[in-house]
């Protein structure tokens, strides 16, 4: 028996992608980014970074209440190294998870398109990136709320951690698709380890400024801090290159996907044209330029700082470190006030100066002046930093000016580190860490501005025991015999003898001997 169909049957039409297909897109990547958050090198290395961030932030030294912002923003990069790294490794894992359970197949069953499966994934590294960004900005606002706080930041370098965490997401993605191994993502950490690291060293130091920038971030932090001027970082460039690069690779991630549109190929040339534009502003050198400008600046800092007079003195500074002239006034005004004779109430002029800087990786020492009554002041400031330009009030008081400067010969080095190491609120300790050894026996350097100077052991033992009396009584016979322990004829046992420390058996042998070498 047989039927008879006289109409066609009716054909449904194919499925479609979906009435709502950018929430399907969200959908997943809140599902990919928890899932992202929970594997184990992520969630280490996420929890090693915040710790570390609030490690810093409430173990603070003297010298991190008085940070100077225009290095803080570019210190604030680094910090997520290794977690961009596990965030590499992990989003391109994820996106090979299908591969490795063999489950690709039964995608062609889903309406979401490969390409949307693809976003979604880059997508997924966004919270971290926010959570990286949210750190940066608690620390940098934390340095900035410092009462002692100079300098301003730049939202330029800011920008740079969370845009590169956001690109190497977008790398491990787009390693996933072109190679489709677990393997992908060791190769290319391997890879651009490689690159970054071991290439400037072949290629040589007439292209290193442009292959530099090339890298995510760019830290040159061995210098002491120097007018933002002066500094010659193209971050607004390199934030526009890691923006373009990021966009571009995402696009083509996309495009390998299978998504053709004009609109993402309109977004892939713009893409494209970021990271074109971005390279070739960051790459010019302009190193003979700013040499000459820090050369300027160095050897002549007058006509590029304000000054202000408080009390007897005068204190010069560049405009980034106006607020820092009240403390070093208050350090001049003690040292001075345990002094005797007309450095007492000697008009000193207090002149902040920089190293002459021809690489921003390195530092270099500050020479001393020769102008009287000038005493130098540098970048920093408080920790260690306050007796070492306590040190050079001192010399300036005792010799006449920096360049003269006692040596280990010259007795007058008890008497300078004496003026430096009581006007602080806890001598012992401060002689303990202007030294360079940490000890408080021996001969050794002392720290300074400029250059440092060197007691022999005698000169420490008289002033170590000096710091154990109470201070009036060392005071007065210091303002009494001003004249005599700020000659440089007077002998070491003299200035003993005056200060009434005792002799030591064999200083006389030791100093004679020192002198002589």
């Amino acid at each position: 028996m047989s039927a008879v169909i006289d109409k066609a049957p009716v054909v449904s039409a194919p499925a479609q992608a979906g009435r709502h297909p950018v929430s399907a897109v969200l959908a997943l990547a809140r599902f990919e980014a928890r899932e992202l958050l929970l594997r184990i090198p992520v969630f280490v290395f996420l929890l090693l970074y915040v710790g570390q961030t609030g490690w810093k932030l409430f173990s603070r030294g003297g010298m991190d209440d008085y940070p100077v912002l225009h290095h803080v923003d570019c210190a604030t990069q680094s910090g997520p190294m290794f977690l961009d790294i596990a965030v590499l490794v992990s989003v391109n894992v994820a996106v090979l998870r299908s591969r490795r359970h063999d489950t690709d197949r039964h995608f062609d069953t889903l309406v979401m398109e490969p390409w949307r499966r693809t976003l979604a994934h880059a997508l997924s590294v966004v919270p971290i990136a926010a959570v990286t960004a949210l750190v940066v900005a608690v620390e940098f606002g934390w340095a900035a709320l410092q009462p002692g706080a100079v300098g301003h930041g730049s939202v330029a370098e800011l920008a740079v951690g969370p845009l590169v965490l956001l690109l190497c997401g977008v790398l491990g993605v787009l390693t996933a698709r072109v190679i489709p191994s677990v393997l992908g993502g060791p190769v290319v950490v391997v890879i651009g380890f490689v690159a970054f690291m071991v290439a400037p060293g072949v290629i040589g130091p007439d292209t290193v400024h442009w292959l530099d920038w090339l890298q995510p971030y760019v830290w040159e932090g061995g210098l002491k801090p120097i007018p933002s001027g002066l500094l010659g970082r193209p971050a607004a460039w390199h934030v526009l290159y890691l923006a373009g690069l990021t966009a571009l690779l995402l696009c083509v991630a996309v495009l390998l996907n299978g998504r053709r549109t004009r609109l993402l190929k309109a977004v892939t040339a713009v893409a494209l044209a970021a990271t074109v534009g971005g390279i070739a502003g960051q790459s010019p050198s302009h190193e003979a330029a700013l040499t000459a400008a820090r050369d300027k600046v160095s050897h002549g800092p007058a006509p590029f700082q304000s000054c202000e007079t408080h009390g007897r003195s005068t204190y010069c500074s560049f405009p980034e470190w106006t607020g820092w002239r009240d403390d070093w006034a208050r350090v001049v005004d003690r040292v001075q006030s345990l002094a005797g004779g007309r450095a007492q109430g000697a008009r000193l002029t207090i002149r902040q100066r920089i190293p002459v800087v021809y690489d921003l990786r390195s530092d270099s020492a500050i020479m001393p002046l020769h102008t009287p009554g000038e005493v130098t002041a540098g970048t920093l400031w408080g920790g260690n930093r306050v007796p070492e330009f306590a040190v050079g009030v001192a010399s300036v008081l005792v010799a006449g000016d920096e360049e003269s400067a006692p040596g280990p010969c010259d007795a007058r080095v008890v008497t300078v580190m004496w003026l430096a190491l009581a006007a602080q609120d806890d001598p012992k300790t401060a002689f303990r860490n202007v030294r360079l050894d940490d000890s408080v026996e021996g001969s050794a350097a002392v720290l300074g501005v400029t250059d440092s100077l060197s007691m022999s052991a005698g000169q420490t033992r008289i002033v170590r025991e000096l710091l154990e009396r109470p201070r009036y009584s060392v005071t007065a016979r210091v303002k009494s015999h001003w004249t005599e322990l700020t000659s440089p004829k007077t002998s070491r046992a003299r200035v003993a003898e005056l200060l009434g420390v005792p002799a030591a058996e064999g200083d006389d042998e030791e100093e004679g001997e020192l002198c002589r070498q």
